[in-house]
């Protein structure tokens, strides 16, 4: 049986790079975006990829996909939870409202779309080779830095989400791991980093340059696939060393 992820946040960047590589390796994948536009251009040339807009955080879009999904393919073998919202800023400019947007996003879809699929899941892990989950979070859901008040604990929630999936799912031989992306070549960095950001990351990876979106790919497709059959509850840091070797950035505090 041909097996099937779903990817949200697939429209672009590391989201559309995991759904490209999981239908190189023969899957089909359902790609969830927001925006729908940008998600419709990019799925028109894949084959074996349904297109869905949907928003994670809201639970009617959520319960909507789950039920196309579940009429369409009746299980999930993988879910990654890529979709997310990175708004930086100081803490004494993140009101109540800018907190949760960062929050509906990035921990409560993630948890929602955990949850509908579960059903999806287990199906699959009876069946087959098991069900996995891959939450994406962020280095900065390791460790602190600059502006990231609303987003880096965001992203700490999902680390710790992730332990307590993998807790408990294990007995339906569901697998949950998280894969923390250092700083990543995509084109909207590479549109609000400046020469100074860029030069200071560069001097602070010990590999000396970005991540790719096809790098960040590749684990999370490992995490998803056979080859990771007993690996779960695991944190895996994308990111050339980066999180082992300090906090924070100058050129990001000006």
């Amino acid at each position: 049986m041909t097996k099937t992820a779903m990817v949200t946040g697939a429209a672009r960047g590391i989201g559309l790079a995991t759904a490209n590589r999981f239908l190189e390796e023969g899957w089909k994948v359902v790609m969830i975006d927001r925006d729908g536009d940008e998600l419709r251009k990019v799925s028109k040339p894949l084959v074996n990829a349904l297109a869905v807009t949907a928003d994670i955080s809201s639970t009617d879009d959520v319960d909507a996909f789950i039920a196309m999904v579940t009429e369409q393919f009746g299980h999930l073998d993988a879910v990654v939870n890529n979709a997310g919202v990175a708004d930086f800023g100081p803490i004494a400019e993140t009101d109540f409202d800018r907190w949760r947007t960062v929050m509906a996003t990035n921990l409560d879809g993630t948890f929602l779309v955990s949850q509908a699929a579960l059903p999806l899941l287990k199906n699959a892990a009876q069946q087959g080779d098991g069900g996995a989950i891959v939450n994406i979070a962020s280095i900065s859901g390791l460790r602190a830095s600059t502006l990231r008040t609303a987003y880096g604990t965001s992203k700490a929630a999902v680390i710790q989400l992730t332990m307590q999936q993998a807790a408990e799912l294990g007995e339906f031989n569901i697998r949950v791991n998280a894969v923390c992306p250092g700083p990543v070549r995509t084109k909207l960095a590479m549109a609000v980093h400046t020469q100074d950001i860029i030069d200071a990351y560069h001097d602070a990876i010990p590999l000396n340059r970005y991540g790719t979106e096809q790098e960040i790919a590749n684990a999370i497709y490992f995490l998803c696939s056979p080859q990771a059959s007993y690996i779960t509850g695991q944190v895996l840091a994308v990111d050339g060393g980066f999180e082992s070797t300090g906090v924070g950035l100058p050129a990001l505090r000006k």
